[in-house]
């Protein structure tokens, strides 16, 4: 079934029964899914994830962020108002095609794999939303990223300490020295942030958010934990 999004005080985000847009009998078309979750409903992840190639679909579960988590992450940037976010290793494009279709932020990807910037700029443009949600390829460390308010980190170097069997592909560098560097990349990036930043992780990053940040809100009813911090000074 179908759930939406109910704003309640506290910003609890309820799931309520409706008519069933993700039946995949029905086979919804970009345009309706897109209007669907314009008004707030979360499809079921499996709707969505069929605009993605099938090798990258199946993998969704392990590698993509949750709708949920898209609609929560939109959610809370626009109480916040929160209008640029980065997607730190950005893979497929879900969450930034997802959330910008949720809310009115504008999101760029950060992803290393050329071919998973061309599927993410063909989600984009599939769902109308490639003016808010573009991509480019490239590293963190090795590449300039946008100016932006907010950063978004699902555990994008996870992947690292994986076994060769579950890797997306061989193409990158994958390694346990490669993990240590990219997290302090991460850390070095929140550090020279300017006060007023934002980071929201999904599942962690694998190291410590600076002591500068404070924590301002959590999730722990979704399938993995969402965290909110702000730069304080």
């Amino acid at each position: 079934m179908t759930a939406k999004i109910l704003h309640f005080p506290g910003g609890k985000l309820v799931p309520e029964a409706l008519p069933p847009v993700d039946d995949l009998a029905s086979e919804p078309t970009p345009e309706r899914l897109a209007m669907a979750i314009r008004r707030g409903e979360v499809p079921s992840d499996r709707v969505f994830d069929r605009f993605l190639p099938h090798d990258l679909d199946v993998l969704s579960g392990q590698y993509w962020t949750p709708l949920i988590v898209a609609a929560r992450a939109a959610q809370w940037f626009a109480e916040l108002g929160v209008k640029t976010v980065v997607d730190i290793g950005s893979g497929a494009g879900k969450f930034c095609v997802a959330a910008a279709l949720y809310g009115g932020a504008s999101y760029v990807g950060l992803e290393q794999r050329p071919r998973l910037v061309a599927v993410a700029r063909a989600l984009g443009s599939l769902f109308q939303v490639e003016d808010r949600a573009r991509f480019i390829e490239g590293a963190l460390g090795d590449s300039e990223l946008p100016v932006a308010e907010a950063y978004y980190l699902y555990n994008p170097f996870g992947e690292n300490l994986l076994g060769t069997a579950d890797y997306l592909d061989e193409n990158v560098e994958l390694s346990d020295e490669r993990y240590v560097r990219d997290i302090r990349a991460a850390e070095d990036l929140m550090r020279r942030a300017p006060a007023g930043t934002y980071v929201l992780t999904y599942n962690g990053f694998g190291g410590q958010v600076p002591a500068a940040y404070d924590r301002l809100r959590s999730d722990h009813n979704l399938p993995e934990v969402l965290r909110l911090w702000k730069k304080t000074s």
